[in-house]
């Protein structure tokens, strides 16, 4: 019997919410199926930040590695999904502390009782960086989060982003894990191989180990 798959992927269209200020995404068809042309091909502009994303060094830090030369192993591997439902502007330790026994090296943290897919929400949840310190402290390689940031949206000195950069972790943002059981998975999130860009989208499922 083959294991089941969780799609913790947003979908990503033209409606799909940005940051404020980011671009969004557009897409053009630049040759369509007609008698003289057999393909359909399009151009997509779009921020990399669009939809589940993992975030680069370089994004966050002006001499950080872009996303295209980050090591994969973070992306791929055993991770845990914990519930902090309606914990508020931020997520502490007291919020995940039913679930943080023997973690494996990749952290879920699923605050939306439904991830807003229609309209970005300024009043995201993020991640206290005492939090993201704690967790690496314990062997954490990767965080992820179901909201558009681990800093509050208004945040100009991203304290938990700055801790990403000095411990060396790595970061899933906009994920959807409306109907994930807490529990541990297989995660599968690998970034496109962007040599120069500051994030790359990632189609992020989930594999019941």
């Amino acid at each position: 019997m083959s294991k089941r798959l969780w799609d913790i992927s947003p979908p990503v269209h033209a409606g799909a919410p940005v940051f404020p200020g980011d671009t969004a995404y557009r897409q053009e068809w630049v040759a369509s199926i007609t008698p003289g042309c057999p393909v359909n091909v399009s151009a997509i502009t779009m921020s990399p930040h669009v939809g589940a994303h993992a975030d680069a060094p370089l994004h966050y830090d002006p001499q950080g590695a872009a996303i295209g030369m980050v090591d994969l192993s973070p992306y791929l591997g055993r991770c845990r999904v914990v519930h902090a439902i309606g914990c508020g502007p931020l997520v502490r330790l007291e919020h995940l502390a039913h679930a943080v026994d023997d973690l494996p090296p990749r952290v879920l943290v699923r605050t939306y009782e439904r991830a807003p897919q229609a309209a970005f929400d300024n009043d995201l949840p993020a991640f206290d960086a005492a939090l993201v310190e704690w967790l690496a402290d314990r062997g954490v390689t990767l965080v992820g989060i179901d909201s558009s940031s681990v800093d509050p949206a208004a945040s100009k000195e991203l304290p938990s982003h700055q801790v990403l950069r000095r411990r060396h972790v790595r970061v899933l943002e906009n994920l959807v894990l409306d109907d994930v059981p807490e529990g541990d998975y297989e995660l599968i999130a690998l970034p496109l191989k962007l040599i120069h860009a500051d994030a790359s989208p990632v189609r992020a499922v989930l594999r019941d180990l």
